[in-house]
């Protein structure tokens, strides 16, 4: 076989079960590279809490330069209890923020996919959710969490002011919607774009750009506006009505959380977070699963890793131009699933429960078959 350049691959795994999801990634990425000539130059290092306790921040400039020469980064978990009480500068999320903002991964993508084999897993009716396949874009690096001016400061009464400021450009809003329309196209050509257009002068904004896009690139592509509190609703009511939804950074917060408990299992779906595509068509992109650090379960070897897997196979995916090997391992995450195989988050009658390491060492097997 023809080796192929290598290839940098930061691994993050950060605090929690991170360490332990993480470590899977790492087994498959070295069978890869043993197996298939894929030839990847791993790293990993501390991010999050774990980097606060060893370094005082919680990330350093040292592993962010590394982030910037990496294709891909595999991030676990962060946060936990043990941090709450830092000031915010300090807090474990702040390392997120900085890589999403200074590596400019402007766009989301959460899938909400329910696999058949964990359909009564989920507390809506099977009917409603079986076969649900839905691609959420959230903008990620404007919007609310990133406006200015924002802080808290005291008032002339004596009493406090929290501000915020929501605002978007034109140029914020095209470049995510442009990813929504391009990626329906590949699927079931429909994309939904929510916003508060009736009481947000920036929603009004938002609807109107994504609007304007469209007649203008994408009239090929069905195209329509919903209110975010609306949407929310019928995410609950008929889920299985839309195909790519499209939204601003904190509503998009929300649903696509809303959207991944359609499913049943938060242990299972994957993220993207993608950046601009140079002229060279490569781009910045970090990958993490859609559950949190899950302080109370971690060191217990019952983590379920197949959302940070299926976070690697998205990298394969969108980062690595490998779509024949993201394939692959996703069929051999559904052939586990098929033969009975859980984690403890998603173990049912008439299932095997397993460790993470055994999860992930029978998906393994899958590839080799």
């Amino acid at each position: 076989m023809i080796k192929v350049k290598k290839r940098k691959i930061l691994l993050l795994p950060g605090d929690g079960v991170g360490p332990e999801v993480v470590a899977e990634v790492k087994k498959i990425i070295e069978w890869l590279n043993k197996n298939k000539s894929l030839d990847f130059e791993i790293d990993q290092d501390l991010v999050g809490g774990a980097a606060y306790d060893k370094h005082g921040t919680p990330i350093t400039d040292e592993v962010f330069y590394k982030a910037l020469e990496s294709e891909a980064i595999i991030l676990g978990a962060v946060g936990g209890p043990k941090w709450d009480n830092l000031e915010f500068s300090k807090k474990p999320e702040r390392a997120l923020l900085r890589l999403r903002k200074e590596l400019k991964l402007f766009a989301n993508l959460r899938p909400a996919i329910c696999f058949k084999q964990l359909v009564d897993a989920s507390s809506l009716k099977p009917e409603i959710v079986s076969g649900l396949d839905i691609m959420i874009v959230r903008e990620l690096i404007g919007g609310i969490y990133f406006g200015e001016p924002r802080g808290i400061k005291p008032i002339d009464n004596g009493e406090r002011k929290g501000i915020n400021t929501h605002t978007y450009t034109t140029s914020e809003i095209e470049r995510v919607a442009r990813v929504a329309f391009d990626l329906a196209k590949k699927r079931k050509n429909k994309v939904t774009s929510c916003e508060k257009s009736n009481v947000m002068e920036a929603g009004q904004l938002w609807k109107e750009e994504v609007q304007a896009l469209h007649d203008k690139e994408y009239k090929d592509v069905e195209l329509n506006h919903m209110l975010a509190d609306n949407c929310a609703m019928q995410l609950l009511r008929n889920p299985k009505q839309f195909d790519v939804i499209v939204t601003d950074n904190l509503f998009g917060d929300i649903l696509s959380d809303e959207a991944a408990m359609l499913t049943g299992s938060l242990g299972l779906l994957p993220s993207a977070s993608l950046g601009v595509k140079d002229k060279n068509g490569s781009m910045r992109s970090m990958y993490e699963p859609v559950h949190g650090s899950a302080p109370d379960i971690a060191g217990k070897g019952i983590a379920n890793p197949i959302a940070t897997i299926l976070s690697f196979s998205m990298a394969l995916r969108y980062s690595l131009n490998l779509d024949k090997e993201a394939d692959n391992l996703e069929k051999a995450v559904q052939k586990v699933l098929d033969d009975g195989l859980r984690t403890k988050d998603i173990l049912s009658k008439g299932t095997k429960e397993v460790s993470t390491e055994a999860m992930g060492n029978a998906i393994i097997a899958c590839l080799q078959k």
